[in-house]
């Protein structure tokens, strides 16, 4: 599967490992995806979020109604308008998630070798020996010995919070285990997971849809992460009902894979997607300990050669409750961005943690320095290997944009783009400088409040927030892409241009680096852009 590649620089100088982190404009070229929730909806804490390094919003729909999300959202804009930093927005649907569904909220206490019962009739109250869930095909689905996790918020791995159940007998609708760890669960709602076991819900549940069709269509949401992908039908089942709901043709599918029923389809799967989530938390129960690390390698490297993004979750669970992560959870977040990994997704540690602005900042911290020693001349040469030759025409374009840019070793590639794929090509070969995306909308309507300001402040765009809205959906969807920043250009500006307006959208592009630090003088920059019907790449020495 050529996935078994350690993409690590050699030889690292020990001194320099305890050269203190030099403050950057971008905290790290791996993005951050993180929850919002309880600990993280007011001004103060999204705003700290947005600045520790933030880059896209994800609201978990399996829990909370969306006037609640709604309410967030509207803090998340108010954030981004007073941080002027940039964030997208992420829709997680519920899929075919089986729930435990304690009415009361009272805690639950399990007792190891005790005897639970899960019941369909959720009208039923939950205690230690009865568990009504919200699926009648529970019985139909398991068998003598299969094991069933639950947990609150998926599983922190802690046997406290969570209960590893045997099923011991199946009694008509019921479902009879026995407890295999003591374990006391909080809280309203728990995730049930019946490990390697086929469960006939949809991909795409009716609430889900109705939760698209309505609030997704309100807030033109820049990705839907599709819970629970086992086929690559699901995909083309949600890429059709958005098609169809609203404005959301440009919304992308990111298919979050939870289970060996996923895995087994990966790359079908893979190729229909726009990016993939790897959930460890469920995938990391439904397969032995010993192929996690696998699964993860191997994945990561299936996306990287397809340029596709890829979001790694689960990677500092104890900073839900702690300051400081684990040594464990911190090699896993460096090896993380070793792997291939464009984005690292926060879910408990940000929506309910006790720390959520210090957990992004400390991810953030961790990936700029492994991707400091990733081993970018290698990954490079295994990327050309694999597209293999004839190149396509942009394709070319990217990696030779690259390869000029670590030559001359420049500081930034500027990358002219409508739709943004070139820049996402060009990310794909993961140079070692940022990619300054300059996004030029294609005006359709005159209704667009656009306002070209020249300056900047603090992240790469240089729109007025007249509209949260205004701001194109590709340029959104590039701040889940590792390396990739996007920045709006006036869009009486065309990409593909053959007078002068080009040059003077570049030089708002090189001051804004200027402006940032990104750019000093007599720094070297590379440019990819359309002249007419030819891609264009030339390098720029700045004088002071």
């Amino acid at each position: 599967m050529h996935s078994s590649h350690l993409l690590l620089e050699e030889p690292i100088r020990m001194a320099s490992i305890l050269e203190p982190s030099k403050p950057s404009f971008f905290p790290a070229m791996t993005k951050i995806v993180g929850t919002l929730g309880p600990k993280s909806r007011s001004l103060e804490v999204i705003s700290g979020c947005l600045k520790a390094g933030m880059s896209v919003a994800r609201f978990d729909f399996s829990w909370g109604d969306p006037e609640y999300h709604q309410e967030t959202l509207e803090t998340l804009k108010a954030a981004v308008k007073n941080t002027k930093k940039l964030c997208a927005v992420m829709l997680d649907t519920v899929g075919a998630e089986m729930q435990v569904v304690n009415k009361s909220e009272k805690a639950i206490s399990l007792q190891a070798d005790a005897f639970v019962v899960l019941t369909p009739h959720h009208d039923q109250e939950a205690t230690s020996e009865l568990l009504p869930i919200n699926f009648d095909g529970l019985s139909k689905a398991v068998k003598k010995g299969d094991t069933i996790f639950v947990g609150q918020y998926l599983f922190t791995g802690s046997e406290t919070t969570s209960v590893w159940l045997e099923v011991s007998e199946v009694k008509g609708e019921d479902v009879v285990c026995v407890c295999k760890n003591s374990a006391t669960l909080a809280g309203s709602l728990f995730t049930l997971h019946a490990s390697q076991v086929h469960i006939e819900l949809p991909t795409l549940s009716d609430r889900d849809k109705e939760v698209i069709s309505t609030w997704g269509v309100q807030n033109k949401i820049d990705f839907l992460s599709l819970s629970y992908t086992r086929h690559a039908e699901d995909v083309r089942q949600a890429r059709e009902f958005l098609s169809k709901s609203g404005d959301l043709s440009q919304t992308q599918i990111f298919a979050k894979i939870e289970n060996v029923e996923g895995l087994n389809h990966f790359d079908e799967i893979l190729q229909e997607a726009d990016g993939i989530i790897l959930s460890r938390g469920n995938l990391g129960i439904d397969l032995p300990p010993e192929k996690v690390f696998l699964f993860q390698k191997a994945a990561l490297y299936k996306c990287n050669m397809a340029g596709k993004p890829a979001v790694l979750t689960r990677v500092v669970d104890s900073m839900t409750d702690n300051l400081r992560p684990t040594r464990a959870e911190a090699t896993d977040v460096a090896n993380a961005v070793l792997d291939g990994s464009d984005a690292i997704l926060l879910g408990a540690e940000t929506l309910r943690g006790l720390y959520p602005v210090e957990t992004i900042s400390i991810v953030g911290k961790i990936c700029s320095e492994a991707e400091k020693v990733f081993n970018q001349d290698l990954y490079f040469k295994k990327t050309v290997k694999y597209v293999g030759e004839p190149m396509t025409h942009l394709e070319s374009i990217a990696s030779s944009a690259v390869r000029a840019a670590i030559k001359v070793k420049a500081s930034v590639i500027i990358c002219f783009t409508s739709s943004g794929r070139a820049a996402r090509l060009i990310a794909k070969y993961r140079p070692t400088m940022p990619v300054l995306s300059v996004v030029i909308p294609r005006l359709k309507t005159n209704q667009l409040k656009w306002s070209f300001t020249g300056a900047f402040e603090d992240q790469p765009c240089s729109l007025s927030y007249h509209l949260w809205e205004s701001y194109p959906s590709n340029a959104r969807q590039s701040l889940i892409v590792r390396g990739l920043f996007p920045m709006l250009a006036d869009p009486r500006h065309p990409a593909e241009s053959t007078n002068a307006t080009n040059e003077s959208v570049l030089k708002v592009a090189l001051d804004h680096g200027k402006v940032s630090g990104v750019i000093k003088s007599h720094d070297r920059v590379v440019v990819c852009q359309k002249v007419g019907d030819a891609s264009v790449v030339k390098i720029i020495e700045l004088e002071d």
